[in-house]
């Protein structure tokens, strides 16, 4: 109950004036000074909404033209916070039950002036703490923002230890210590950071501190950076706590201050060591200070984003070593076709950007198109051995509408793919400019908007796809995959309108409705005397998120389903970015009897070792080694020693995109567990596969 009671504002819906009036009575009766309002046409609502700040409204549930409904559905079509009580001449659970789905907060037989008074006080206590919550957390973001702004302007090195292992570091300890990812720095210990001979002092000092608790305490060492060159240092500490967790804050400072090396430190911070060419670090900055310029000066800019086609294969034909000597050559190449009012950055392992302001995209696009054309005709002698690679590229304007710097990139990258679905170019090897009209594919405006609405309108559906055991065995598996319905009612995947880049809760949304509509379906076709196992794929942001593994226990123990029906797939890039995390969800889905898989492996350089740290039972191996095992022996001997290796570990191993029957010779010859691909049966809505006639 509220401690002060302010006015009532209220909105009343009752063809009669005399009925609406005694509401009114009756909540002054009860103390509260009331403001109200009668609605009488839909017009009328919403003039008052925009008109004034209400605190209830009562709807008499009636058969006039205007409908309690109809107003229901105003509010929450103006995304209003008003608690809605509809009041009913007698008591029907299917109007009440219809009632709450809507939206409605409760249903209330008008006759029941005690019961209602009680809801309504109630509802306005409920209002009153979500009004408040909603200041605080304004209060809140504008006080994270002015801590965060501190700590990322802050010259001094700063960083947050938990468990010993980084949790956050701003950028003046980033570049201090020599890294551009906060990411890669969040999985190394504090005690890597230093030389070795200062280890042992660092952890007697840190024993200590967690013993005395006295902040402020100092250690001089030495640090190691990145690049192996030992920094001397003072490291201070301090109790504190970060994002709700505690931990410990790091200081760490220069012994002397040293012009010439702090100067090195940010020219290295902004430099890919192995082209020589600006980082993504870098020009992700740059752009974001280029949209600003473009919103203050209206001098347009542009951004491309230049892909290698078919890295992998390549990387896997030349070695890792002549790989790298080609990339030092094509961004030699490409330094030498950007102007002085471009940033050229290489962005990933297979990708570079280039960032021009001021220019259109076109002039952009005219540049790219004759780099591409470039590439093409190139010979790059590698070791005296020739190759030749080609490029798919995809540009986008950067105009005072412009999005965010990673949403902008997220623009690129998917112009950058639609290379490939443009006939005759599956391969690539051509150039996209990014037209929004083209790529919005829902009527909605933006893209997580887009998505939530078709979670409302039940425009999600699923589609299996059988998994096989090649040794024909009888057992039964599926892969889960989710597509939502655009606006021509056509199949598109929802992941495919997330945020590119930074963190975001509708992907951990979208994982959630796949895992309960896969529960409900399987319990369902379990019940028909299937045996059947289920692959759920899940996100980054799943495997961040805490309070899964409890929402999940929940979940299964609703349908009776044991644990091990399901198999949660977690790709090889997600568990490496965050490997820690991925250890702890892998645990805990045990813990309830599923199993865990892990997707796309084999593209990292050092595949093995994320199973040294990740428990897992299947492992799916990357789809670019089915295509090229059916292209070259070496490909074929290199799945097969994978199996073996990861047989030999104890996992089963599972081949996607099998496309045809001869590549079947290959997969059993190696040793391969199961297969999955449309050469079996393309992903379809029912479990309906007979796996008895594999």
């Amino acid at each position: 109950m509220q401690k002060h009671k302010s006015t009532v504002h209220l909105l009343i819906m009752d063809p009669s004036q005399n009925d609406a009036e005694s509401l009114v009575s009756l909540l002054r009766n009860s103390g509260r000074a009331t403001r109200a309002h009668r609605v009488t046409s839909e017009e009328d609502l919403d003039d008052a909404i925009k008109s004034g700040q209400w605190d209830l409204f009562l709807a008499r549930d009636t058969s006039e033209e205007f409908l309690a409904d109809d107003a229901l559905a105003a509010i929450k079509r103006l995304d209003k916070d008003i608690p809605f009580i509809l009041l009913t001449e007698n008591e029907n659970s299917e109007r009440v039950l219809q009632a709450l789905k809507s939206g409605a907060q409760d249903v209330v037989p008008a006759d029941q002036q005690e019961r209602l008074m009680l809801v309504v006080r109630r509802e306005l206590a409920g209002l009153e703490e979500r009004r408040r919550r909603r200041a605080l957390e304004s209060h809140l973001r504008e006080s994270e923002q002015r801590c965060q702004l501190l700590l990322e302007s802050s010259k001094d090195a700063i960083a947050y230890v938990n468990d010993g292992m980084h949790i956050y570091a701003n950028h003046a300890y980033m570049e201090f210590l020599g890294y551009d990812d906060l990411d890669e720095l969040m999985c190394i210990p504090l005690l890597d950071t230093m030389a070795p001979e200062s280890q042992d002092s660092l952890r007697k000092f840190m024993k200590t501190f967690a013993d005395t608790r006295q902040d402020g305490m100092k250690l001089n060492c030495k640090a190691r950076r990145s690049d192996d060159q030992d920094i001397d240092i003072t490291l201070s500490v301090s109790a504190a706590t970060y994002d709700g967790e505690t931990c410990i804050q790091v200081i760490i400072q220069p012994e002397r201050s040293d012009v010439e090396l702090q100067q090195k430190i940010r020219e290295i911070s902004h430099q890919d060591l192995l082209t020589g060419l600006f980082n993504r670090h870098y020009l992700m900055d740059n752009l974001a200070r280029t949209i600003i310029t473009v919103g203050e000066s209206g001098q347009t800019g542009a951004l491309a984003y230049l892909g290698i086609d078919r890295f992998v294969a390549l990387k896997n034909d030349l070695g890792i070593a002549n790989t790298d000597l080609l990339l030092r050559d094509l961004a030699a190449l490409l330094q030498a076709r950007v102007a002085d009012n471009m940033t050229l950055a290489r962005l990933s392992d297979d990708a570079f950007g280039i960032l021009c302001q001021p220019c259109s995209e076109n002039e952009l696009a005219e540049l790219c198109q004759s780099i591409v054309k470039q590439v093409e005709d190139h010979l790059f002698d590698i070791q005296g051995r020739s190759s030749q690679i080609t490029l798919s590229v995809g540009v986008a304007a950067i105009t005072e509408n412009a999005p965010k710097a990673p949403d902008l990139l997220g623009r690129v990258h998917t112009a950058h793919s639609a290379v490939r679905k443009k006939p005759g170019q599956e391969n690539g090897n051509g150039m996209v400019v990014y037209n929004p009209a083209d790529f919005e594919q829902l009527d909605q405006g933006s893209s997580l908007d887009a998505i939530t609405k078709a979670l409302e309108e039940n425009r999600f559906r699923l589609l299996f796809q059988p998994i096989i055991n090649l040794r024909g065995e009888g057992e039964e598996h599926y892969e889960a995959l989710v597509r939502m319905l655009d606006k021509d009612n056509k199949e598109v995947s929802p992941y495919d309108f997330l945020p590119p880049a930074g963190p975001t809760d509708m992907a951990t949304r979208i994982d959630r409705w796949v895992v309960l509509q896969s529960i409900k379906q399987l319990s369902s076709h379990r019940s028909r005397g299937h045996d059947t196992r289920i692959f759920l794929n899940v996100t980054a942001e799943t495997i961040q998120d805490k309070t899964f593994s409890q929402w999940l226990s929940v979940a299964l123990k609703a349908a009776r389903l044991p644990g091990d029906a399901l198999i949660f797939q977690l790709r090889e890039g997600d568990a490496n970015s965050y490997l820690k995390q991925a250890r702890e969800f892998s645990k805990s889905l045990h813990e309830l009897h599923c199993r865990v898989a892990l997707a796309q492996f084999g593209c990292a350089l050092n595949p093995f070792n994320t199973l040294k740290h990740l428990d897992v039972d299947y492992v799916k191996v990357d789809g670019s080694f089915t295509e090229e095992i059916q292209k070259n022996e070496d490909a074929r001997e290199q799945l097969k020693e994978m199996v073996q290796a990861l047989q030999n570990n104890g996992k089963l191993t599972i081949v996607p995109l099998v496309e045809n029957a001869a590549v079947l010779a290959t997969l059993w010859q190696a040793g391969v567990n199961y297969i999955q691909g449309y050469y079996l049966q393309a992903p379809v809505p029912e479990m309906n596969y007979d796996f008895g006639d594999q």
